[in-house]
């Protein structure tokens, strides 16, 4: 059976050893995950009828591809894409230019087990590079390091290898993920996405300041973190030069990176408000969807919603804020805003500002707004660019509807 918990397998650095017969170090792809038969990290019935609520199973390949800016110019990018319910045997060319901007995002249950496998299926335009990724789940208490996906610490993986992270999610609260390996890199090149975990408190229901609530940012104990509808919000900017001097097989210039493309969940202003996923890309570029991740936020008026901001830029700080409506913060760094006596430490703002690596809980209430359209846009106003081209770059819109009748 695969997916034993108290395992996991770096297939791509293994030493395959046949009865004393010394075999050569190969690489392979292996998933693993509880009640999985073919290798697709999906459950199947065939093994176990009931799939435990506990556990989850997800698939990342790492490798490159392209991703759209708002100005209509095409950025090479590396990232991550979800091949999860494909087989092994298929998974190095369902992951190649499928790069994700952002990432996938993962969403997870307080109490769940996690079982994620990554496979690097290598760079299909840089073929010179053999650059090993990992998963870093910023943030994340994790119970060994050999799991954190910190290099120097934990283990990479090779081309044409799989490893799989086992992550028990004891606290919830918003987090982020990202590749770690040479982390400068690989995080401007786009190998970021939203992640968060939903508090064992949701499902049950708590009334508070005259309204009811089933959905909670954090195990609060009297609703206050209640909200209606939520929204990843994650802060990420591109150095067009850096992209394109990676993808010509030119020296990097760090030391000169100035991003030009602001964006939010991998878009820039208009596309950031075109709703679910962007067309694919033309047969050049891998022809295929790989930006999914819409960043319009809409809502009822008298409904409350939650934004989970983060940012993974590494080369600025940037302030977000909702015009004309105030922003409730009501958690920071994955922790909820109390005192060690349980004192409410929530606080209301018109702005948040973050560095590379933070996350903020903000929960926007729309009771005593008048329906219409809403901008959340970052104040560094020199960003509100797509490169040259104005008015686009890191802004989005909050819609809210009239409320419909009960």
């Amino acid at each position: 059976m695969k997916g034993i918990h108290t395992t996991f397998v770096l297939a791509g650095t293994a030493l395959l050893w046949a009865a004393g017969a010394g075999q050569p170090a190969q690489a392979a792809v292996l998933v693993q995950c509880p009640g999985d038969l073919n290798g697709d990290a999906v459950h199947d019935e065939r093994f176990d009828e009931t799939q435990p609520e506990n556990v989850r199973c997800m698939h990342l390949a790492a490798g490159d591809g392209f991703a759209r800016m708002g100005d209509g110019s095409v950025q090479y990018v590396f990232s991550f894409a979800d091949i999860t319910g494909t087989p092994e045997r298929r998974a190095m060319q369902a992951g190649m230019l499928a790069a994700q901007s952002p990432a996938p995002t993962i969403v997870l249950k307080e109490n769940e087990e996690f079982y994620l496998t990554l496979t690097n299926v290598g760079m299909v335009m840089r073929p010179d590079l053999f650059d090993p990724h990992t998963v870093h789940f910023h943030g994340f208490p994790n119970a060994s390091a050999i799991l954190d996906g910190v290099p120097d610490a934990s283990i990479s993986v090779n081309m044409g290898a799989s490893l799989t992270y086992f992550y028990k999610l004891a606290e919830p609260g918003t987090y982020m993920y990202h590749c770690h390996v040479e982390a400068t890199e690989h995080m401007q090149m786009g190998m970021l996405g939203n992640l968060y975990v939903k508090p064992a408190q949701n499902g049950t229901p708590m009334t508070y300041e005259g309204r009811e609530y089933t959905q909670f940012v954090y195990n609060d104990g009297d609703g206050s973190t209640g909200y209606d509808v939520e929204y990843p919000i994650q802060i990420g900017s591109f150095d067009h030069l850096f992209h394109e001097a990676s993808l010509a097989t030119q020296p990097l210039g760090f030391a000169a990176m100035r991003d030009t493309y602001p964006l939010l969940n991998g878009r820039g202003y208009p596309d950031t408000v075109h709703p679910g996923a962007l067309p694919a890309l033309d047969e050049e570029f891998g022809g295929k969807v790989v930006q999914e991740v819409s960043s319009l936020v809409e809502a009822e008026q008298g409904q409350k919603i939650l934004l989970r901001i983060s940012n993974l830029n590494i080369t600025n700080f940037y302030t977000l804020t909702a015009l004309g409506l105030p922003m409730r913060v009501v958690g920071e760094g994955a922790r909820l805003l109390r005192g060690p006596d349980g004192k409410d430490l929530d606080y209301l703002t018109g702005s948040v500002t973050l560095g590379g690596g933070e996350a903020v809980d903000v929960i926007i209430d729309t009771a005593q707004a008048e329906p219409g359209t809403y901008f959340l846009y970052t104040t560094n106003l020199n960003y509100l660019s797509n490169n040259d081209e104005d008015f686009g770059g890191m802004m989005t819109e909050i819609r809210i509807a009239e409320a419909t009748a009960l």
